[in-house]
């Protein structure tokens, strides 16, 4: 097999990604179609779905892998079968996600893909592109063992400082969307979100290109909020 497109991404980095893709809905990206793939003719007709199956390889992934993994759905503690889990450390480290087809580009510099609601690292290789059917691909009644609803989702507050920082660029609401899209999810490690938060602790996620800085800190009535502290270019 040979890739047939690269991602570029607004992640360029695999920290703070979502674990599923379409829970960012404002996570862009776009698909590169790779030589001799970038005939105009291999996407003829794409535009008529609003979704395509994206089949891809985890290429920052480590090659190794075992037969048991922590999912984070289950606190990074528990372990479950490889194969009843969707972790990047897999054999052969193969992805597959479904995203939203924003637009297709045609001309001189090639064939692009535009994407929406993904999940995908900047510089992922593409192995395939199938439509997304949801006649036949979405089960309603289908069972989601240990992963039977979304994530919740936590409240995120953005400093002085970073609400300056924000105001100073061209794109800040779909940033300041994309930025609580991601930390509403709490991307921090598993063994981390286990625990009471007390605001000391500093992270940082790459989105786009910045770093943002957030804390996080456990309310009274236990409930989680994330603090964007800084917006820093990176």
């Amino acid at each position: 097999m040979q890739p047939v497109g690269i991602i570029e991404s607004c992640y360029p980095d695999k920290f703070g990604i979502p674990r599923q893709p379409g829970l960012a809905r404002h996570a862009t990206a776009i698909l590169h179609l790779l030589p001799p793939f970038d005939d105009p003719d291999c996407v003829r007709d794409i535009d008529g779905f609003s979704h395509l199956w994206i089949h891809f390889l985890f290429h920052a992934s480590p090659t190794r892998w075992t037969p048991l993994i922590r999912p984070p759905r289950l606190g990074g503690n528990a372990r479950t079968g490889v194969f009843a889990s969707r972790s990047t450390h897999r054999p052969n480290r193969l992805g597959q996600s479904v995203v939203e087809l924003a637009g297709v580009e045609t001309g001189a510099s090639g064939v692009r893909l535009l994407l929406r609601g993904h999940d995908l690292l900047d510089g992922t290789p593409v192995m395939d592109i199938k439509p997304y059917l949801p006649w036949v691909d979405a089960v309603p009644q289908a069972r989601a063992g240990y992963a039977p609803a979304p994530p919740p989702r936590h409240a995120v507050m953005f400093s002085d400082e970073a609400e300056q920082q924000l105001e100073q660029r061209s794109d800040s609401a779909t940033l300041r969307a994309l930025i609580e899209e991601v930390l509403a999810q709490d991307p921090r490690p598993a063994y981390h979100a286990a625990k009471a938060a007390d605001g000391k602790r500093q992270y940082g996620v790459q989105l786009v290109d910045v770093d943002v800085r957030f804390t996080a800190y456990t309310q009274p009535d236990g409930s989680l909020t994330m603090q964007v502290a800084a917006i820093v270019a990176s």
